[in-house]
């Protein structure tokens, strides 16, 4: 049996245990998955009681990400890449660090939308946590130049540079952003948790992908990537399901079906 959960807070609105049970329920593993509030500041506390009483895995969301990947005892490239750690395994005495919000992305992206990004264009809105939690496994796909535009040109510059090694990569302010369409756009802005749009020149979206990483409502970006003549525009619910399927996975060794659960929780 894993005894599994997810910390975060507030950590209520969370469809983490509702995903795994289904997954479970089709991989016939048994699972015990809970939500758990933990305090601010004491994340890794209630972490290592989590532990103590038998936990096997858990995965953690804000704002606790950057704690769990100081915890980790082992990190996975993608969680190295990240700074950030959204999944362990308890592995004995040794805690496994994953970051699996990347690779749920491209999943979503390649698997579900049918989208190959070998060859594209990809503009990724903001240069925070959510940016740097998605760039190495869409760099990994061979896209043509990822591109990174936020509201400080200085911290899109410098993730850029950081991720170059894996792929042609640059940064700039939004306002440099020029009003001709890519490939791809991605709003991984912290505008979209209050709703805003970010400043981008309507011509971008022409003909594009528009993927906001925010899910469960129209988001004024996608409001913004309809009107602006978008080929297809997607919220972040098939990321937050891919992403659980690839946690699952590294707990248990067991690739659970998608597509079902995306459909039934978007109903």
């Amino acid at each position: 049996m894993h005894k599994l959960a997810v910390f975060g807070n507030p950590i209520e609105h969370s469809l983490s245990p509702k995903i795994h049970a289904i997954f479970a329920q089709q991989t016939g593993v048994y699972i015990e998955y809970s939500k758990q509030l933990a305090p601010i500041g004491d994340f890794k506390q209630v972490a290592q009681d989590f532990i103590k009483q038998g936990g096997t895995g858990f995965n953690i969301t804000v704002p606790f990400k950057i704690q769990a990947f100081e915890i980790a005892d082992e990190l996975t490239k993608n969680a190295q890449a990240a700074g950030a750690v959204n999944t362990i395994k308890v592995q004995g005495a040794k805690l496994i660090g994953e970051n699996t919000d990347g690779i749920g992305l491209m999943r979503d992206l390649s698997a579900n939308l049918g989208v190959s990004l070998q060859g594209k264009t990809l503009l990724i809105i903001g240069a925070g946590g959510a940016a740097r939690g998605i760039i190495l496994p869409l760099l990994e796909q061979n896209p043509k130049r990822l591109m990174i535009a936020n509201r400080t040109a200085s911290k899109a510059i410098s993730l850029a540079n950081e991720f170059a090694k894996y792929g042609k990569t640059c940064g700039f302010g939004l306002e440099k952003i020029k009003p001709s369409p890519v490939d791809i756009i991605i709003n991984a802005s912290s505008a979209a948790l209050n709703n805003e749009m970010p400043n981008i020149p309507d011509e971008t979206a022409n003909g594009a992908i528009c993927y906001d990483l925010m899910y469960g409502k129209t988001t004024k970006f996608m409001q913004w990537a309809q009107a602006n003549n978008a080929i297809k525009v997607v919220d972040g619910l098939g990321m937050l399901v891919e992403q659980a399927a690839a946690s699952f996975e590294f707990w248990t060794g067991k690739r659970p079906m998608t597509m079902a659960v995306i459909k039934e929780l978007a109903k």
